[in-house]
């Protein structure tokens, strides 16, 4: 497949588009660029988050603040052990005038959608927000509805409360295309929260921190969102970085067969790195023994599409090593399921990913 270039002048409004959005995300929210910059590379993917932090840490007025500088409708889902599928998806309500049934659609028909602990829900629920992600449908009765466009979920969960939760199944947590992690603030950071939040005009005249969005100017409306994608789709990656996200990948497998073929000779370029290679590397490091089973070809998919973007916000029209790496552990720290050894020895999905990272050579 032949890519097209991407040209100066679209590099350029790219990258005034993404400048823009991360003043007006300023103006509101303190810091975390981390959580900033991948809420905007979700949309422009067309994948969803899931959002992992604290309470108290903006991750709703984020979301809100997202809906605001796009111009897109949102609503907020707060999951809890009673909510049922319809709660989300709408159901059929008979009409006795009319004799008959009529379609009450649920709060998925929108564009941006906060649901908020998801982890609060039993698995009908989660399953009916997951399969609306997945397909962008929604089946009420015997009618099947399409969603909006764009459609975009982030979910969030509290990482230091379990009891009276259920947790995500790892086969729906890699229908999430990013894993973003909202640690606390620096100390420059929080004072200068503290001393936002004693302005009364970031509450409103009635004193309600809910007024914060308003006012907010429209920066990424539908039309901008698709130039994005338009330029992030032609983002050149060269074929040794492909080789190198899919090592990366394969190195997270632990592999069964250690005998495996190291590519072809003759032809095209012979590969620098194969994912055999990065298999049988990591396992003599001992990487395997922390990791129970790892990333599928999904993680792939969506770690060579978020270089591209993480490429095109760093106005570059290529993708380099550098790219990757940084990409990398939002893609995966969802996609892998840890050992008891690894709960053990103190590590994280974050310190398993750097040590596959530093043992998967970069072109």
């Amino acid at each position: 497949m032949t890519e097209t270039p991407l040209c100066a002048e679209d590099l350029i409004r790219a990258k005034d588009v993404v400048d823009r959005y991360r003043r007006a995300m300023a103006a509101r929210i303190v810091g975390q660029q981390d959580m900033v910059d991948g809420l905007l590379s979700a949309l422009v993917a067309g994948g969803h988050i899931l959002l992992e932090g604290a309470p108290g840490l903006a991750k709703t007025l984020a979301v809100k603040c997202l809906a605001a500088v796009t111009g897109l409708e949102f609503k907020r889902i707060q999951f809890t052990p009673d909510l049922l599928p319809a709660d989300l998806t709408g159901t059929l309500v008979w009409e006795p005038d009319r004799a008959a049934f009529s379609v009450r659609k649920g709060p998925v028909f929108t564009n941006i959608v906060l649901a908020d602990e998801i982890n609060r829900a039993p698995a009908k629920v989660q399953s009916a927000l997951l399969e609306a992600m997945e397909e962008y449908q929604v089946t009420i009765g015997e009618q099947t509805w399409p969603l909006r466009d764009p459609f975009f979920v982030l979910a969030t969960q509290n990482p230091i409360e379990h009891e009276g939760t259920y947790p995500l199944p790892e086969a729906q947590l890699d229908r999430f295309l990013l894993k973003l992690k909202v640690d606390y603030p620096g100390v420059e950071d929080e004072l200068r929260i503290v001393r936002v939040n004693q302005d009364e005009g970031e509450y409103g005249e009635s004193g309600r921190r809910g007024q914060a969005v308003n006012g907010m100017e429209v920066v990424l409306d539908p039309d901008r969102i698709a130039a994005l994608r338009s330029a992030a789709a032609q983002v050149h990656v060269d074929e040794q970085i492909e080789r190198y996200i899919v090592s990366i990948v394969a190195a997270t497998r632990p592999a069964r067969d250690r005998t495996a073929s190291r590519g072809q000779e003759g032809g095209a370029r012979k590969p620098f790195y194969t994912g055999a290679e990065a298999s049988i590397r990591a396992q003599a490091e001992g990487i395997y023994r922390y990791i129970s089973f790892g990333a599928s070809p999904r993680a792939s998919i969506a770690l060579h599409r978020c270089a591209k973007i993480r490429a095109l916000f760093g106005g570059n029209t290529f993708v380099r090593p550098e790219d990757v790496k940084a990409a990398a552990p939002a893609v995966l720290r969802h996609r892998l399921s840890l050992s008891y050894e690894a709960e053990a020895d103190g590590l994280d999905t974050d310190a398993v990913i750097a040590r596959i990272l530093a043992s998967v050579p970069a072109p």
